[in-house]
Order: structure tokens, then sequence, then C-alpha cells
């Protein structure tokens, strides 16, 4: 499934029942090209067929990838790292995860505990952080 939405106007347009670029692609070029020429920005997740639809589709619009999907892949190898670390704990890979500003003091001083463990997974998730 591939939705279509005016984050603008917080309007959804579509909803195309396929992920396949060559189809994504005939669905969109429906639209006049005087309504794809102002499209500026489009958000996708990391498919790789996505640039490739945007460029034929929308002539002047850049391609962003969106922040869910980056950070799930950040999350994705700090998590490996930890585990690779021998951090095997539940908490620790909870407040690895979560946003800093989001933790109270007492998880902080946990955190805190589980990054002591390894300079590797320190360095990570501070970079995670400022990512």
């Amino acid at each position: 499934m591939t939705v279509v939405g005016d984050i603008f106007h917080g309007n959804l347009i579509e909803m195309i029942n396929s992920h396949r670029s060559e189809e994504i692609i005939e669905f969109l070029m429906k639209q006049p090209i005087e309504v794809r020429e102002q499209v500026e920005e489009v958000s996708v997740d990391m498919w790789g067929g996505f640039p490739k639809v945007i460029k034929k589709v929308f002539p002047n619009a850049k391609v962003i990838i969106d922040r869910f999907h980056v950070m799930k892949v950040v999350n994705k190898d700090l998590n490996k790292l930890r585990r690779a670390a021998g951090i095997t704990d539940i908490q620790s890979k909870c407040l690895l995860l979560s946003n800093r500003v989001n933790l109270n003091p007492e998880q902080i001083e946990k955190l805190e505990l589980t990054l002591g463990k390894s300079e590797c997974v320190r360095i990570a998730y501070e970079m995670k952080e400022k990512f």
C-alpha cells in the first residue's frame, strides 16, 4: 500500500494498492503536470524505488527520507551494538532506545550506568541523540 497525502493541509489524497514503481507512477501521472510541478518536497520511507518515482512524477520536488524510518535504522544498529557489548537486560535496551529528553532523573542515572559499560555504546548513543 502506498499512501499519498498533503501534509501541509493534513489531507489524505489517495491510497494506492501497490508498492510497485510502475503502478505508482501510472497512478500519479493522472494528475495534471501543472499540479505535479507545484510539489516541492515529498517525504518517503527508505524504499529504494521512491526516488525514481518522485523524479519522474514531480519534476521540481526534493525527496526527503522521513525521520521515523531513519531513526528506526539508527535504533536497530544501536541495539545490535548493545547486544554485541554484552549489555543484555531489557531495561538497558529501553533506556538506550528512548530519547534522553523523555527520561526522568532516575532513568537518566540508570542510563549512565549502562553507558559506563561500553565506550562504543556510549559514543553510538550520543551520536543518536545528536542526530
